[in-house]
């Protein structure tokens, strides 16, 4: 899936205990961490693989009788700020309260979300979103902090701790839309929103329970803020806040709903604060000039990323809609719900990434490069836009084969396998040492700014087919495609300096 692993230094709140292997031979705390996030996975994952037709669905019917455009918009701009509120986790973690409460915290404002997305009220279904996404963000960057914390930097296990941990999240994300989408099939939107506040609980739970297993990890703040800095951080919040209205009455020139609005405030935000993060880079003298040149070589690379989950991200959006209105309902005798497509990824994810990972392995140092991986993953994922173009205007009515949509989710799976780990390894790789702890944010923004285009293009072509939209996205990646591969040569050799040894 679209989660992100961030593999920050292990914290100091306890050393690491390499004899510790209680869990397939790794640290006791991994087992705790592992189901943690499987079970925040399948509440996060389940409420999304709704969310749409919840949004969209007709009042009798239990939804909020949104129209389709602005329901696609809105749960674009809803995974924006997942993102965007990431960064806020990560600061929380690091400056204020530590990765473990900061987790933990985070939780229970999911699982409170859930609860109010299960209430029958319109009210508290937009409480209950806000309430997810702010959950969400303060988990989402600490629990594989955690797991890093737990192994030394020369334990020869860590990678492969990490690779059990990602299986967690494909798990979860697995299960859920299979779970949920029976529940919203049999009982309706608020007992699938149920379900994810069980699975939320469940995992707030197994936290709480395996505290002794961590053995401290995550405890301490590696960077408290000083006396003289927390005024300027409360300043900053309420800046942030300020600035926020601010962008919602600017955007009440054009737009004349509050939730056009919003989606246009969080948008603008999206795009500016990585905007802002790489001006920040540029001029910063902390930054040495050598740094700035892998700064440079990283911005192509970051805007593939970002267009590359501009696409991908509509899983739960304009593929879900395709789900829903163009495909069939049944398949070898068996009713098909729709919310089911969305495990196609994480099941392709848990079969394809060991052979990828394999493959990686043995042209490490060969073809292809890293650049060439991530524009090549940019590539796919554009093809893949157009095969939903290709859909949308030959399938009309429920009348598409169910291997039709299958097919395009294994397709992005693989653009995924390509561009997602190899663009994480390239963040760390590129990012000034004086920005290290922040380059997973600058990562995460990509997606969150992807998300905010997707809406802003979806606000804009509101009235087009579907098809239309798809085209112009894929047209879009596949010539920025081109200028990528144009450029890997110059990103590689900017890349090579920023390897031990002096070579990629």
């Amino acid at each position: 899936m679209t989660t992100q692993i961030q593999d920050r230094p292990p914290t100091p709140a306890g050393a690491p205990d390499p004899d510790d292997r209680a869990f397939l031979g790794h640290p006791k705390g991994l087992s705790t961490l592992f189901f943690v996030e499987l079970w925040e996975r399948f509440s996060y994952y389940g409420m999304r693989a709704i969310l749409l037709y919840f949004l969209t669905d007709t009042l009798a019917n239990g939804g909020l009788g949104i129209d389709e455009n602005t329901g696609t918009a809105v749960v674009a701009v809803y995974g924006a700020s997942v993102y965007l509120l990431s960064v806020i986790g990560g600061f929380a973690a690091d400056r204020l309260i530590g990765a473990r409460r900061s987790t933990l915290y985070g939780g229970i404002v999911i699982m409170a979300g859930h609860l109010c997305l299960a209430i029958p009220a319109a009210g508290s279904a937009w409480a209950g979103i806000a309430l997810v996404a702010l959950g969400t963000g303060l988990l989402k960057p600490n629990v594989s902090a955690m797991v890093g914390s737990l192994y030394s930097e020369q334990d020869p296990r860590r990678d492969a701790g990490f690779s059990i941990f990602y299986m967690s999240i494909n798990i979860g994300s697995f299960f859920s839309p299979l779970v949920v989408g029976f529940l919203r099939d049999h009982y309706g939107y608020h007992a699938g929103f149920a379900a994810a506040a069980v699975g939320m609980a469940i995992a707030i739970v197994w936290f709480v329970l395996g505290r002794k297993a961590l053995k401290g990890a995550g405890d301490d703040v590696p960077n408290p803020l000083s006396a003289q800095e927390r005024p300027k951080v409360v300043g900053l919040a309420l800046g942030s806040v300020v600035l926020f209205v601010a962008l919602l009455l600017l955007a009440g020139l054009w737009r004349d709903t509050v939730l056009d609005q919003v989606i246009d405030a969080i948008s603008i935000l999206a795009i500016a604060v990585p905007i802002g993060y790489f001006t920040m880079m540029f001029r910063s003298p902390k930054v040495a000039p050598q740094e700035k040149r892998h700064v440079l070589a990283y911005l192509p690379l970051w805007i593939g990323a970002m267009l590359f989950w501009m696409i991908f991200e509509q899983a739960a959006g304009k593929m879900a809609l395709f789900a829903e209105n163009n495909t069939v309902k049944t398949f070898a005798g068996v009713t098909v719900n729709p919310e089911w497509f969305q495990s196609v990824n994480p099941l392709a994810i848990i079969l394809l990434a060991p052979v990828f990972g394999w493959i990686w392995t043995r042209r490490a140092g060969k073809f292809p490069s890293t650049p060439f991986k991530m524009a090549l993953g940019v590539g796919l994922i554009g093809l893949s836009a157009l095969g939903m173009a290709w859909a949308f205007a030959t399938y009309q009515g429920n009348t598409a084969p169910v291997y039709v949509l299958t097919a395009i989710f294994l397709l992005q799976t693989v653009a995924e396998l390509c561009l997602s780990p190899v663009g994480l390894s390239a963040t760390t790789r590129l990012a000034p040492k004086a920005f290290a702890s922040q380059s997973m944010a600058l990562w995460f923004l990509a997606v969150a700014a992807g998300q905010a285009l997707a809406a802003q293009l979806i606000k804009a072509m509101d009235g087009l087919p579907d098809s239309q939209y798809y085209v112009v996205n894929g047209v879009m990646t596949l010539a920025f495609t081109a200028v990528l591969m144009a450029l890997v040569p110059w990103i590689r050799r900017r890349m090579a300096s920023a390897e031990v040894g002096g070579h990629e």
